[in-house]
């Protein structure tokens, strides 16, 4: 039996629906229309409606969306009914800052160790830091749902072909370089400054218009 293929447009929206739904949620909202979700994402309810159609719909004609169902639902298409088990490469700020982050346990996220060339700290929030030279021994023996690659250009793609060859099968990368991986490795490449190049983007052209 084929797999349907789903857009990464489409994957891209789910986390914003999820986002919402948990906010409506804890809001005390028990329904919502696909209209309403078309107005928090800025997109249109029929969009909304496809979206949700590709994985069996979830909703009643005329009465919209049960809130909690719907976000019990989209927790299980995105693998957020169960933990993952993350490491981090580069005890950087960027690395420091990621293992710090609370949020990330709370949502079944939880980073066991840190891996870098020049332990300064035996532990970040609670988290041990290792040597990179451990990082093997360490994968082998507790092993490792998702890598977070937060070192510097220069040594990421080697980092990640380290990890690939230790048997990781998902990577979230923070250098600034998109790395190469074989089609059974998924990887999401996170460029901040691309982000920033959005916005500044935006802030120009609303200073344009602002000045006609």
């Amino acid at each position: 039996m084929s797999t349907k293929v789903i857009s990464e447009a489409v994957i891209k929206r789910l986390p914003r629906y999820y986002r919402y739904l948990e906010h409506l949620e804890q809001e005390g909202v028990s329904k919502v229309s696909s209209g309403t979700l078309a107005g928090m994402l800025g997109v249109t309810a029929s969009q909304v409606r496809q979206d949700f159609c590709n994985f069996g719909g979830f909703g009643q004609h005329g009465y919209g969306y049960d809130v909690p169902y719907l976000r019990r639902k989209l927790a299980e298409i995105l693998g957020l009914d169960r933990q993952y088990d993350m490491i981090i490469i580069g005890a950087g700020n960027i690395g420091r800052a990621l293992a710090g982050y609370k949020n990330f346990a709370a949502e079944g996220f939880k980073v066991r160790a840190l891996f870098d060339i020049d332990v300064k700290d035996r532990e970040i929030g609670g988290i041990p830091v290792l040597g990179v030279d451990k990082l093997a021994d360490w994968v082998k023996e507790h092993g490792c749902d998702i890598a977070v690659i937060a070192t510097q250009k220069s040594v990421a793609s080697d980092a990640a072909h380290q990890l690939v060859a230790l048997g990781v099968k998902s990577l979230w990368n923070f250098a600034p370089i998109d790395l190469e991986v074989p089609d059974d490795v998924s990887v999401e490449n996170i460029a901040m400054s691309e982000s920033l190049y959005v916005l500044s983007y935006r802030m120009k052209t609303k200073r344009e218009e602002q000045s006609k």
